[in-house]
């Protein structure tokens, strides 16, 4: 998984998995310029290429209620967080199960904030609060996470829980394969 520069079989998979019908019209470049300096950030390939030249949300998914454009929130998202900070680190590098976790509400809910609004952008729901974020600053910048009210799990198959390959063509192809997210048991 290459984030900096866009590999043209990745660009391939995303554009063969989008139906031209159900998509946004791409961004530019200027507009995912202006996106990225406004926020500190620097899109990850190939999602970068893909929001500027091919699709920005597309009504056919991935996920199952549709790609939510650049910096957009699910319609279900709750209006009162706080506001984003991609630039902020991504906090988590494995799966976390909060619902699981002995530790106070009090300490678990100041740790939870940054999982839900720091370094990605949400990307779309399943619905049922299952969301999925793209990673864009910190250690796991790239990779997708499903972020669900219970915990939150990355996607990709060298975390175990898929046969999905890694970041955002990975994800994709994953759903345009029409394959189970989470096909490991």
């Amino acid at each position: 998984m290459n984030t900096d520069r866009a590999d043209p079989a990745d660009l391939a998979v995303l554009r063969a998995a989008f139906d031209a019908g159900a998509c946004e019209p791409p961004l530019g470049w200027d507009a995912v310029h202006a996106f990225e300096a406004e926020h500190g950030v620097v899109l990850p390939e190939p999602y970068r290429t893909f929001v500027a030249e091919v699709c920005d949300g597309s009504s056919a998914g991935p996920p199952d209620l549709g790609l939510v454009p650049l910096a957009d929130l699910p319609g279900d998202r709750e209006d009162d967080r706080p506001r984003r900070v991609l630039a902020r680190p991504f906090p988590l590098t494995e799966t976390w199960v909060w619902e699981a976790d002995p530790r106070p509400w009090e300490e678990l809910e100041a740790l939870l904030g940054p999982v839900f609004d720091h370094g990605s952008i949400v990307l779309g729901t399943d619905g049922c609060g299952a969301y999925w974020h793209l990673v864009v600053s910190g250690p796991h910048r790239g990779h997708i996470w499903q972020v669900t009210g219970e915990g939150a799990v990355p996607f990709g198959a060298e975390f175990g829980l898929t046969t999905g390959g890694s970041g955002f063509a990975g994800w994709v192809g994953h759903w345009a394969a029409r394959r189970p997210w989470f096909d490991v048991s």
